[in-house]
């Protein structure tokens, strides 16, 4: 049986992309079932026992408790802590929607119940000059899970993420709004406006948790 794949992106970056990912990764294998984790490109990262690893895919990793190695969760490291497509012309090295499919084509391949594919950004940050995750995605044809960080603007980010989603001819399949900050001013009034606004269902809710918490009691927060 095909895994069932799932793309995460986020309204902006700082979001809790990874935080969130982790938290489904997390509550996916409570309800049995097995998750493969994916984080095609991945920049800031720092040289760990001789490999450039990033902080993000270590997490997801971590979560997922299956036999992945980092390459199969993190196929392309950079170093900046910048923009992919910057990271990646920096380094000389070539960034596009054809090679991360080559590169993720093993752990796309994988007999794990789930796939979750967490990208950089948001869902329209570039790979190149003419192509974006939203074209990675698009020649996937998976659903999206998107992470509204529940700031201000959050609306406006999330509709129009939404949108371009749609534009591309996916599946907007849920949301999860999360909290990257202690407060927002009228959180629940813009709550409610997204869950009435967003063409998807909520799956849940995380709220501020500090300082950074285990994984296992975040996936325990993330409640519809």
């Amino acid at each position: 049986m095909q895994m069932k794949t799932y793309f995460v992106t986020g309204t902006d970056t700082e979001v809790g992309k990874t935080y969130c990912t982790v938290a489904l990764t997390r509550a996916l294998r409570a309800a049995g079932r097995t998750v493969s984790v994916l984080k095609p490109v991945a920049s800031g990262c720092e040289a760990i026992d001789g490999v450039w690893q990033n902080d993000d895919a270590r997490a997801l990793r971590a979560a997922a408790e299956n036999d992945q190695d980092y390459a199969s969760v993190n196929p392309l490291a950079l170093v900046p802590a910048i923009a992919p497509h910057i990271a990646a012309q920096e380094a000389g090295v070539e960034l596009s929607v054809a090679r991360l499919l080559q590169l993720t084509a093993d752990t796309r391949q994988r007999r794990d119940d789930v796939l979750l594919i967490e990208g950089a950004g948001g869902f329209l940050v570039p790979l190149n000059d003419h192509e974006s995750y939203a074209d990675f995605v698009q020649a996937l044809q998976v659903p999206v899970i998107l992470v509204v960080g529940m700031r201000l603007g959050c609306i406006n980010h999330a509709l129009l993420t939404a949108e371009a989603i749609r534009a591309r001819g996916l599946t907007l399949t849920g949301w999860i709004a999360n909290s990257p900050q202690p407060e927002m001013n009228r959180y629940r009034e813009n709550l409610a406006s997204l869950q009435q606004q967003l063409p998807a269902p909520c799956l849940g809710t995380i709220a501020w948790l500090e300082p950074y918490p285990a994984r296992q009691l975040v996936a325990d927060r993330l409640t519809g």
